[in-house]
């Protein structure tokens, strides 16, 4: 029986965002495209004789009881009702509060990786419905694919893309989502559309004029990068990206983003390295 796994914990990127509506219960309806990409968080896992739940992780500031992972692993525990814990590791890659997906997809790899190594024989679709308690975004990583996503985002429909290459850029400053998602200048009212209004470019992500008044850095990296490619922001900020079709001219431009920005260069990839 399995005692230690090691899970990739991939981001995603938001290659639109259009916002249809909101719910009496506050969640707002949204259609998207969550595109899966090759930066990765690492999750260890080791497998406890006793239900007591250890997590460390090489960022400080995220060894605490709110974290994704423990709250993962202790619903996991809850719903099956194992007498098995586990001591987990996570290395973190992807940027915290930047709109890539970091923390719904360690908290995915954790449920994927327990029900395995606790053998508590959950479906995906099971998984999901504990990872959507946790977090919008948490069933796509669950389900591990590339996907056209509606509702609040957990109704996915798995999609196949051309390959391409991502510059993302991250410019220093942490957006909140709950923010973002109760402005009252937020665009709450756009048409629902089909995949051919994709296909034929015309989206936008319904966040990003929030985001440019309220988080000048994020304005400032948008204004450089549609320079030389269109730029997009992900999610509710505070990541941007350009689209490539090779991969020499994202690492090219990569050098020369400005002082005070990060950024990477991501592949995207129909699946999951996690499932």
């Amino acid at each position: 029986m399995t005692e230690h796994l090691q899970l990739q914990c991939p981001a995603k990127l938001n290659l639109f965002l259009h916002i249809t509506g909101r719910r009496e219960d506050g969640y707002h309806c949204l259609q998207t495209i969550f595109q899966i990409i090759d930066l990765c968080d690492t999750l260890i896992l080791d497998k406890s004789p006793s239900a007591e739940l250890h997590l460390a992780c090489d960022d400080a500031s995220l060894n605490t009881d709110d974290n994704l992972v423990l709250r993962a692993a202790k619903a996991l525990q809850k719903a099956t009702g194992t007498t098995l814990g586990a001591s987990m590791h996570l290395r973190k890659h992807i940027p915290m509060g930047a709109g890539l997906g970091g923390g719904s997809s360690n908290a995915a790899s954790a449920l994927l990786g327990l029900n395995r190594l606790w053998d508590t024989k959950l479906s995906l679709e099971q998984l999901a419905k504990i990872g959507l308690g946790l977090g919008a975004d948490v069933p796509l990583f669950i389900y591990g694919r590339t996907a056209w996503a509606e509702g609040i985002g957990e109704k996915l429909t798995p999609i196949t893309l051309p390959e391409k290459t991502f510059l993302v850029i991250h410019p220093g400053c942490h957006v909140s989502t709950q923010e973002i998602f109760s402005h009252q200048q937020l665009t709450r009212n756009t048409t629902a559309i089909k995949m051919a209004a994709f296909l034929g470019r015309h989206t936008r992500n319904d966040c990003e004029n929030v985001v440019r008044k309220l988080y000048p850095p994020v304005d400032k990296a948008l204004i450089w990068l549609n320079q030389y490619a269109e730029a997009r922001m992900t999610g509710t900020g505070a990541s941007i990206f350009a689209t490539f079709n090779r991969a020499e001219d994202a690492h090219a431009l990569l050098q020369d983003i400005p002082e005070g920005m990060r950024g990477f260069v991501a592949k995207g990839l129909d699946s999951s390295p996690a499932c």
